[in-house]
């Protein structure tokens, strides 16, 4: 079966876009974690939509598994085949022209395989902004991104990617092209087919391009790392910060000591910016559209007022961009720093964020007692709810003994998110390691729809399966 697939992508595909070599396919077939690890008769790398979807029209007439990846930065394992070996990994690198910037309109339209660091670059180049920024932004892919509907830290103020696109081209498990790639504000034409995409982790076609929404380019910006006691300072500082400076707040992110000290110990050139150490930290950011004095008015009185009411304990203001990117790589870097410190358990939520702090107290506490001399690392993007609460095994523990926590650790956290009209999964996705979960958070009618929609659209089940849908 495998030779069979390998033949008849040969007659569709070139030499450089087929690759059967067991070394060189085993980058594709394992993420970074290194939490799943699969195998598949080959990987192809298209350079056109034509060719993704002849790909598409050749696996669904023979019933071979399609498993599209990107720039393969996923966490819950979306983007990576089973074990059987019959899969194809369709991986989007080689698709990857910028086809339009439009500044008079606010657009770019890329293919899927664009890195998001170059859209950024080609948006700052014309004078616009792309808000999307995250951790992976120098390797991920527009389509990954789109597919999980990825957040990162500029949803505060620019929304999640699902906000961020206008059209989508999307090659069908049959092998048709949905030409969707609208620069429109406006178009009530019946249902807006791109959102049943955004989101799908790939279970529903592979998104070949789209047409994503800029910004005008903020004149002024200011950066401040703040030390504090408490995560209930943190929210208080956050109603505080937003009340006095609205929409020009674009960043507001939460951080434990523990997590600064793992960055001080692992991430090079790391340095603390505050004069001693604090049990938490706010890294916080204003943009102005009238330029830096605007900016740093805005959180200058943000910091006096906080002051005044003692809701801070200090606060370090970048006074450059390269400060500002200094402090952002700490933030950036808390998974990274993560690693070294051993076995780690991760959990991608979200609360109201009138609770954060309460979820995060009793959470905490949960973990500790499951655990005793676990680690919580508890931080993210307090203003709109979403933290990552992961949670490092204790000092010298054995790695597997404090994984075989796993399922029990994940029942208390994801039981007091669901306590608290949470959700289980804010920004990574489902993939492989939540979609047993499903059933027990999801409503019956929702899930029951979402298998609808995957019958209508991949009735032969082709589209990454063993992923979001459960069995």
């Amino acid at each position: 079966m495998m030779q069979d697939t390998v033949n008849g992508l040969s007659t569709l595909l070139d030499a450089q876009a087929l690759i059967t070599d067991p070394k060189d396919k085993e980058p594709f077939l394992h993420e970074w974690r290194d939490r799943y690890h699969g195998k598949a008769a080959a990987v192809v790398q298209p350079r056109t939509t034509e060719e993704v979807c002849a790909v598409l029209r050749f696996a669904n007439d023979e019933r071979i598994p399609v498993v599209p990846q990107g720039g393969n930065t996923g966490l819950v394992g979306g983007q990576t085949p089973d074990a059987s070996g019959n899969a194809i990994v369709l991986s989007l690198a080689r698709l990857n022209r910028v086809r339009d910037v439009d500044p008079a309109g606010n657009t770019i339209t890329v293919d899927a395989g664009v890195v998001l660091q170059t859209v950024q670059e080609h948006a700052d180049k014309a004078g616009r902004l792309f808000p999307l920024s995250l951790g992976a932004q120098g390797s991920c892919m527009i389509g990954g991104n789109l597919s999980t509907n990825a957040g990162g830290t500029g949803v505060l103020a620019y929304g999640n990617t699902r906000d961020l696109v206008l059209g989508l081209e999307v090659a069908l498990p049959d092998g048709r092209l949905l030409n969707g790639l609208s620069k429109l504000r406006k178009d009530n034409t019946g249902y807006d087919l791109k959102h049943l995409f955004v989101g799908a982790e790939g279970t529903l076609g592979v998104i070949t391009g789209a047409t994503l929404k800029l910004f005008p380019k903020p004149k002024g910006m200011r950066t401040a790392m703040i030390g504090l006691a408490t995560p209930h300072q943190a929210l208080k500082l956050f109603t505080l910060m937003q009340g006095l400076a609205g929409p020009s707040l674009t960043g507001f992110e939460i951080m434990p000591r523990i997590g600064l000290e793992f960055a001080l110990r692992h991430l090079p050139g790391a340095r603390n910016p505050l004069a001693q150490l604090h049990d938490w930290y706010v890294l916080a950011e204003i943009s102005s559209g009238r330029g830096d004095d605007d900016a740093e008015a805005l959180l200058m009185q943000s910091m006096e007022t906080s002051f005044e009411e003692r809701l801070v304990e200090d606060a370090v203001v970048a006074q450059s961009l390269d400060q500002a990117q200094t402090l952002w790589s700490i933030r950036h870097g808390m998974s990274e720093a993560q690693k070294p410190e051993g076995a780690s358990i991760k959990h991608d939520v979200s609360v109201p964020v009138a609770r954060v702090a309460d979820f995060l107290d009793e959470a905490i506490t949960a973990v500790i007692e499951l655990v005793p001399g676990c680690r919580p690392l508890a931080f993210g993007h307090l203003g709109d709810g979403n933290i990552h609460f992961n949670v490092s095994q204790p000092i010298d523990a054995d790695r597997a003994d404090f994984l075989a926590h796993w399922d029990r650790m994940n029942d208390v956290v994801h039981g007091i998110v669901t306590a608290y009209g949470g959700s289980i999964s804010a920004e990574h996705g489902i993939g492989q390691s939540k979609r047993h979960l499903l059933p027990g958070v999801k409503d019956p009618v929702a899930l029951a729809l979402m298998q609808t929609l995957k019958q209508a659209i991949d009735p032969h089940g082709i589209m990454n399966p063993g992923k979001v849908l459960p069995d």
